[in-house]
């Protein structure tokens, strides 16, 4: 009997002891949640997720990144001005060349042999100019002649009139007409012979280099010379020759291109930025890019200008209605804006390509946190282009 009254004095216990006990119960299972790694795991990646957002946030106006960029050339398309047959072909494909080479040569037998033409016209045109002068020159000879005879028959007029005032009978009819003809037929004479002097003064035109016969004859032989040139055709700038497929013997048509020069007087980085990537960039800005050619390495840059719009897609044709896309997605799709990249290191330059891949930051002010961020991300990212 002693022993129950003890045991059940054990399994009693007083509130105070039940109170510490709950309490001793509830700190072992707090302490027991803050070793749960799951718990922690959760905590952390929530953390690091409200960081990257922000993050992300900022580096977007004040570092924007972007991946779809391209390096671009001013491409020459190589474009024969006369028509004719190949007969001499000085390049390859991806052939170097420098300003003023000799890229081709058409045939030259139908141009020199218009040089030619032109030239004997030149000649021709200085003989009929000069039997034209022969013209005008006797046509004011007659002038002269004909002065001489009016003046002569107006003489006899005047004498005959003279004598006929002194004494009426004198004179017979008959030597009074022939007085009379005579002048009549002076003054016609005089007049036919200044309208030929006229015609021939009107058909010589003006004299030396201001006569249009012998102007045009020298404009085709200019043009039959600058022909004869254009059958050669030069490199217009340095660069490398692209889409090129032809061999002497290919007829060359005028004004039809024969194949493409990859200009390297310019060249740039056309960088598609999202658009409120641009509120805070502006020409002169910053640039670092990595290219795919070279990677591990970081190239330098900066920002030459920034596209004022882009085709949308929403052009109306007249007659029509507009057309309106309605768009399914949540968040709608960002427009992109061209960003033309400066490059400044001349590596870089000497080993781009047109159309190569870069990827692009553009540093638009002194934000030493995310300036050091986007510089780590990109360094990260030359070093994986090695497994693109």
């Amino acid at each position: 009997m002693a022993e129950k009254i003890k045991e059940s004095k054990e399994n009693k216990d007083t509130p105070t002891e039940q109170t510490e006990n709950g309490i001793k119960n509830q700190k072992e299972e707090e302490k027991e949640k803050k070793r749960n790694p799951v718990v922690w795991t959760t905590r952390i990646v929530l953390l690091l997720a409200a960081i990257i957002f922000i993050w992300y946030i900022f580096s977007d106006r004040h570092t924007p990144y972007t991946t779809q960029a391209r390096i671009t050339e001013i491409i020459v398309p190589v474009t024969p001005r006369v028509s004719g047959y190949l007969i001499d072909v000085r390049v390859k494909l991806n052939s170097v060349v420098k300003t003023g080479d000799l890229l081709f040569q058409i045939d030259t037998t139908s141009y020199a042999i218009a040089v030619k033409k032109a030239e004997a016209n030149i000649e021709n045109v200085i003989q009929q100019l000069g039997a034209q002068s022969a013209t005008v020159k006797a046509a004011a000879s007659a002038v002269g002649v004909a002065r001489a005879q009016l003046d002569r028959a107006q003489r006899n007029y005047d004498r005959a009139q003279r004598v006929i005032k002194k004494n009426p009978g004198a004179l017979s009819q008959a030597d009074i007409d022939r007085v009379e003809t005579s002048l009549n037929q002076a003054l016609e004479s005089l007049s036919n012979a200044e309208a030929n002097l006229a015609k021939a003064k009107k058909q010589l035109g003006p004299t030396g280099e201001n006569n249009p016969q012998l102007r045009m004859a020298i404009n085709d032989l200019n043009n039959t010379q600058l022909q004869l040139e254009w059958t050669k055709i030069y490199a217009p700038s340095d660069g490398y020759i692209e889409s090129f497929n032809l061999d002497v013997g290919y007829y060359c048509q005028a004004g039809k291109p024969i194949c493409t020069l990859l200009s390297k007087e310019d060249l740039w980085i056309q960088a598609d930025f999202k658009e409120n990537n641009l509120s805070h960039m502006k020409p002169g800005d910053e640039v670092k890019f990595i290219l795919d050619v070279a990677p591990g390495r970081i190239f330098k840059g900066e920002v030459r200008s920034i596209g004022y719009g882009v085709d949308a897609g929403n052009t109306v044709t007249p007659g029509s209605l507009p057309k309106v896309t309605s768009k399914s997605s949540w968040l709608q799709d960002p427009q992109r804006f061209p960003v033309i990249i400066a490059i400044s290191d001349t590596t870089a330059a000497r080993i781009c390509r047109a159309g190569g891949q870069a990827d692009v930051v553009v540093f638009t002010g002194k934000h030493s946190f995310l300036n050091a961020i986007a510089g780590f991300r990109i360094w990260i990212n030359t070093w994986l282009s090695y497994v693109r």
